[in-house]
């Protein structure tokens, strides 16, 4: 374990690791092993997180914790009902490194066909960074829009990052006041 670490510099970053990558210095099993001990912590506080109303962005962020080890930007629609909790999460649309091209259309798909009271939008940032581009932004905007027109509330739009100092790993446009 210590030249796993030494060689991909924290565990955060061998959670990133690919099978492939974590070959070059374990056995299949060993390697499996690694990657199911790992996400195991994910699973755990994922479920946790899902057991309670997902109504503040830190709830939000727990219950997508998996997110964090995407090499490329997923747009998810977690769907909840009028309590707040977890219907299902739907991932409407994967993208580049460090974009994705999620249209509101394939947004509130999956909120009509459900039938969810609300919905919070949520996208990775592969880089680590959770700050918001200006792509970012505008997708708010015009979902936020969208939402209205609809009749179903947009809670909030949610960008997991990675901690990094004292940022909590997450961006939330409702906490910063752009919803």
């Amino acid at each position: 374990m210590d030249t796993l670490l030494r060689h991909f510099g924290s565990l955060k970053e061998l959670e990133r690791a690919s099978f492939q990558e974590l070959r070059q210095f374990l056995t299949r099993r060993e390697a499996e092993a690694v990657i199911a001990g790992l996400s195991m912590s994910s699973v755990v506080d994922t479920e946790e997180a899902l057991s309670g109303p997902l109504d503040k962005a830190e709830a939000v962020y727990r219950a997508n914790l998996e997110m964090r080890c995407f090499r490329q930007e997923v747009v998810r629609v977690v769907l909840l009902d009028v309590q707040n909790y977890c219907i299902t999460s739907v991932d409407v649309c994967k993208g580049t490194l460090d974009e994705s091209l999620a249209h509101p259309r394939e947004i509130f798909r999956p909120v009509i066909v459900h039938a969810a009271a609300g919905f919070v939008l949520v996208h990775n940032h592969p880089s680590g960074d959770a700050k918001p581009s200006a792509a970012d932004v505008r997708l708010t905007q015009r979902v936020v829009k969208g939402a209205r027109i609809l009749a179903v509330e947009c809670l909030d739009h949610v960008i997991v990052g990675r901690r990094i100092r004292k940022h909590p790993g997450y961006f939330s446009f409702q906490e910063a006041g752009l919803l």
